[in-house]
């Protein structure tokens, strides 16, 4: 399951151990969705952010093993130059304004659940 939720700008996202639910930041998603020059530079933060969180779900505890792993998997798939391995090589500063990754002041969670997040035919990056 994805939720989205208002969380502080410096987590992109939450797995809790033992669930099947990853709970990712709307608040730092929607200034990516608006700061991005592109859909290929959205689609990578959301790709970075997803595998980093289904690598915890697989079990990999270690933040500093799944940081590696992340970036060995979009170097592997995409290559250097790619969004996706440019953000899991040096963090979502490194796309993205730090507006986008700063503090925030609204700690309202308001969260939402995403629906149909495993459907065969969903294509995450071009």
């Amino acid at each position: 399951m994805l939720y989205l939720a208002r969380l502080p700008k410096h987590i992109g996202a939450f797995h809790t151990m033992g669930t099947n639910g990853i709970v990712m930041n709307r608040t730092t998603l929607d200034m990516v969705t608006h700061g991005a020059r592109s859909l290929r530079e959205i689609n990578s933060y959301v790709y970075s952010i997803l595998l980093h969180e289904y690598l915890h779900a697989l079990g990999y505890t270690e933040e500093s093993d799944v940081r590696k792993l992340v970036y060995d998997v979009s170097l592997e798939t995409f290559g250097p130059d790619h969004p996706a391995t440019q953000i899991a090589s040096k963090g979502p500063a490194a796309m993205f304004p730090a507006d986008v990754v700063g503090e925030n002041p609204n700690q309202s969670l308001d969260v939402e659940v995403i629906p149909d997040l495993e459907r065969s035919s969903q294509r995450y990056i071009s």
